[in-house]
């Protein structure tokens, strides 16, 4: 080969060198590193209040008297604040009976499968009506599928029956009725 081959040769060489190198520089320049950013709102936290006490009123021994869910003066009233149109869960602890102070005597108390009423709408327990949440249903089962209202707030309207035996001791009985309510995150 001569001088002059070889030197084409080289310089073919040497530019293919060069284009590689430059193509590599340029994979290596093409990178970049970019920060994205994790966001989250804590909604309004869950309130509940026990805004009226389920009420029996004067009792006679061994007459049983039931209140409904739908008397406003009455029944159990328990107001859920927290986000509007949240997913929420309730569920009631209801006791077996109601004794005096004392603990010297006890009353039974039941619940039956149309004792309480979710309201949506925030009306009173007498104003409830079917498009306001889930009228008449099992305190021990409620719904599933409840949500707070729009307005930021669901009741919860409870009523019941007492059995006073025929003996019963006279005295003012109570018991607590536990209602727990959280977010389901729907």
């Amino acid at each position: 080969m001569s001088k002059k081959g070889v030197k084409k040769k080289f310089a073919v060489i040497l530019v293919a060198a060069i284009i590689c190198f430059s193509l590599s520089m340029n994979s290596v320049q093409a990178q970049d590193v970019v920060t994205g950013t994790a966001t989250a709102t804590v909604l309004t936290a869950l309130a509940v209040i026990a805004a009226q006490s389920l009420v029996f009123g004067n009792i006679y021994q061994g007459v049983a008297v039931t209140i409904g869910n739908n008397i406003n003066a009455s029944s159990g009233i328990f107001n859920i604040l927290g986000q509007a149109s949240a997913g929420i869960a309730i569920s009631f602890t209801l006791p077996e009976y109601i004794a005096l102070a004392n603990g010297s005597d006890r009353m039974t108390i039941g619940f039956s499968s149309t004792d309480a009423t979710v309201d949506s709408n925030n009306t009173t327990p007498a104003g409830v009506v079917g498009g306001d949440g889930w009228v008449n249903t099992n305190p021990n089962n409620l719904p599933a599928a409840t949500v707070i209202g729009s307005a930021g707030q669901t009741n919860v309207y409870l009523g019941g029956r007492v059995y006073p035996a025929v003996d019963q001791t006279a005295g003012a009985y109570s018991g607590d009725i536990i209602l727990t309510v959280a977010y389901t995150g729907s």
